[in-house]
């Protein structure tokens, strides 16, 4: 895999997040006594957290502000964020041995930067990175590849030098077709597409662990 820079996604890439956000749409509605959609989350999952409230607020008729809603969820995540989310394994060590070789890394997520830092801070991981981009400073969101754009043109890099780690299908899908080299990271949260993801991506790892099991860095 060689590489002159890396974008990383950060929810079940670098960290162990995904199930707080899984359940953040429903644990909502649900405290709120309404039942929602089978298929709620799977929406969500593709939005920014504004995006995601002003949806439940049209689609379930809620009485609070979209500033409200987002309120909420953000006190929730904040705890979590600050107080225990945590690295996946092996992540540490192998952001250590691409700072070693001179790699630029760039962070390209979807959550809200003051949240964003204060989970990669948490995780012991924010020193690593040369900078970050979030969705809603782009205005858009991952089923556009301007975030990814952005971040390769910070890094003063090209598509050919520049590896994106992803976990999610969607993400994978519009950074690939943008002409990035991706790989795929597992997360059980998308256990139903890694058949998917193997199949588009030019890396997979399980685990970050694996990179210092086989010779795939260059």
């Amino acid at each position: 895999m060689r590489l002159q820079s890396a974008i990383f996604d950060m929810d079940g890439t670098l960290l162990d997040s995904m199930f707080i956000w899984d359940d953040l749409g429903v644990g909502l509605l649900r405290r709120k006594g309404i039942q929602t959609a089978p298929d709620l989350p799977e929406k969500l999952k593709v939005m920014t957290l504004r995006q995601g409230a002003a949806y439940c607020k049209a689609e379930y008729g809620l009485a609070e502000s979209v500033d409200d809603i987002v309120a909420e969820c953000e006190a929730q995540v904040e705890d979590f964020y600050r107080n225990r989310v945590e690295a996946k394994p092996g992540v540490k060590k192998f952001l250590s041995l691409l700072k070693m070789e001179g790699v630029w890394m760039y962070v390209a997520t979807a959550t809200d930067r003051h949240l964003a830092e204060a989970a990669l801070r948490h995780a012991g991981i924010d020193g690593y990175f040369r900078g970050m981009l979030t969705c809603s400073e782009v205005g858009q969101g991952k089923e556009s590849p301007e975030i990814y754009e952005r971040a390769m043109r910070r890094l003063r890099s090209t598509k050919r030098d520049t590896v994106v780690f992803e976990d999610a299908l969607h993400a994978i899908q519009t950074a690939k077709t943008a002409g990035f080299r991706v790989c795929g990271v597992y997360d059980p949260f998308a256990e139903a597409e890694q058949a998917e993801i193997r199949r588009i991506c030019d890396y997979y790892i399980r685990s970050f662990e694996e990179m210092f099991e086989t010779e795939t860095l260059e």
